[in-house]
């Protein structure tokens, strides 16, 4: 018999709209329709108090300006209670010197986590989520990446990757492999034959600096 394969539930893909919730935070009630008009990181993780993603938190709330900056608010989201939240971030404050000041989400009864398909339809718990969500501020997916429980997530590929989206959207352009704020981007190719065999040469016609860089 073949083993059943667990499905996420309402798997949300690049270009959909974040679905819309509310929910208590370490900040406060939160709904996902204030970020409106702001960049978003929406992030899970498995659980408090585990030393991946205690490691991240350090991470993301030291690098809490440099969102900001790229006008863009950062928010986890777990299963844990809110006051295990609390008791979590007094540990890191404590322990590591570094405040976590982004609002972290309960979601005991896995409604937020299963709407936006970061846990299986079937799960008890979201230990197999370490999602990112990069929400853009028309409340669009832009971008989402999806980690094992084993592995902790990069800030700076995250961070890296906010950027590329902001400066794609400002120019029209592409970023090739790599791309870091301040390299040149390239431009959209343009679909005609007369382009094509103008080029000076065979990748001319597709592969040149945006002009802005």
């Amino acid at each position: 018999m073949e083993p059943e394969v667990r499905q996420p539930c309402g798997i949300l893909r690049i270009g959909d709209k974040a679905p819309n919730f509310t929910a208590r935070s370490t900040g406060g009630p939160v709904e996902m329709a204030d970020f409106r008009g702001h960049w978003l990181i929406l992030f899970s993780h498995p659980a408090d108090f585990t030393p991946v993603c205690t490691s991240e938190f350090i991470a993301f709330a030291r690098a809490a300006d440099r969102f900001a900056a790229r006008d863009c608010a950062l928010m986890a989201l777990s299963v844990d209670s809110l006051y295990a939240h609390f008791a979590w971030v007094r540990m890191i404050r404590d322990q590591f010197g570094v405040e976590v000041r982004f609002p972290i989400v309960e979601d005991p009864t896995l409604v937020i986590g299963r709407a936006y398909g970061m846990v299986a339809e079937d799960a008890r718990d979201a230990s197999t989520a370490r999602t990112v969500f990069i929400i853009d501020p028309d409340g669009i997916i832009r971008a989402t990446i999806c980690y094992p429980v084993e592995i902790g997530r990069s800030v700076e590929e995250i961070l890296r990757t906010l950027a590329a989206l902001q400066a794609v959207d400002a120019g029209q352009a592409l970023a090739p492999e790599g791309w870091t704020p301040g390299s040149p981007l390239f431009a959209q190719p343009e679909p005609s034959l007369d382009k094509v065999f103008a080029a000076k040469d065979p990748i001319a016609w597709f592969i040149k600096d945006d002009g802005n860089g």
